[in-house]
């Protein structure tokens, strides 16, 4: 009887493992129907890098393609700018070509009218210098006659008096007033006191002698009277 069991216990196990076997068999099976063989695997591997590879390839083709246009647009201004800026220089250079134009014209019109000016300023200091001799002249010829006459002192006074009046007549043609005479106030403006006197008789700061005469003509002084102040 025991032995009967366990041939009947052998016949199950026997068929239970051969039924797992035939099981994992046909897992097996269908495992390696649904997976590539190794070269299969490795081919498809390959596959997938070129893949990769290729969309790197893409995307790195297209940023080097947008960096080109963007270098492409800066050369592009640049080379606007510089025009622009060679406009600005011709344009500059134009106009500074015109003022040195314009400048050296005005230094020859400056320099003829400072020579023009000088030459007439020269002309009109020889015809005051010519007029004025004219007055003198006559002066100088009637001392000269004076000198010749021979008669007595009253005949000689007389002379010399007449050619005395005769300077202040052509003195007086020439715009020249005399100023400084006995009995004026001093006038330190006018005058240059060379003496001091205590006098009862004269008031403050009264003439009493002139010693040499004043000129002036317009308004300025030619020569300064010196004189003798009292008081």
């Amino acid at each position: 009887m025991e032995e009967k069991e366990k041939d009947i216990n052998k016949e199950t196990e026997e068929k239970d493992s051969a039924a797992g076997e035939k099981e994992h068999g046909d897992k097996k099976a269908a495992g390696d129907a649904g997976t590539p063989s190794g070269e299969g695997a490795a081919a498809q591997a390959g596959k997938e890098q070129a893949g990769e590879a290729g969309s790197e390839s893409e995307g790195d083709g297209a940023e080097g393609g947008t960096h080109r246009e963007k270098e492409k647009k800066k050369v592009r201004k640049l080379e606007t700018k510089i025009a622009e800026l060679e406009k600005k220089l011709k344009d500059a250079e134009a106009a500074s070509t015109e003022k040195d134009g314009k400048y050296l014209l005005l230094y020859a019109e400056y320099d003829n009218f400072r020579r023009r000016s000088q030459k007439e300023k020269d002309g009109i200091y020889s015809e005051a210098y010519g007029d004025a001799l004219k007055q003198i002249l006559p002066i100088i010829d009637s001392l000269e006659m004076a000198e010749k006459q021979t008669g007595d002192a009253d005949a000689i006074k007389a002379g010399v008096s007449m050619v005395l009046k005769m300077a202040g007549e052509n003195l007086a043609k020439m715009g020249i007033t005399q100023f400084g005479a006995p009995g004026e106030k001093f006038d330190p403006e006018k005058h240059t006191a060379v003496f001091h006197v205590d006098d009862a008789e004269k008031g403050e700061n009264e003439i009493v002698e002139v010693l040499q005469k004043g000129y002036s003509r317009d308004g300025k002084i030619i020569r300064y009277a010196v004189v003798k102040v009292a008081n």
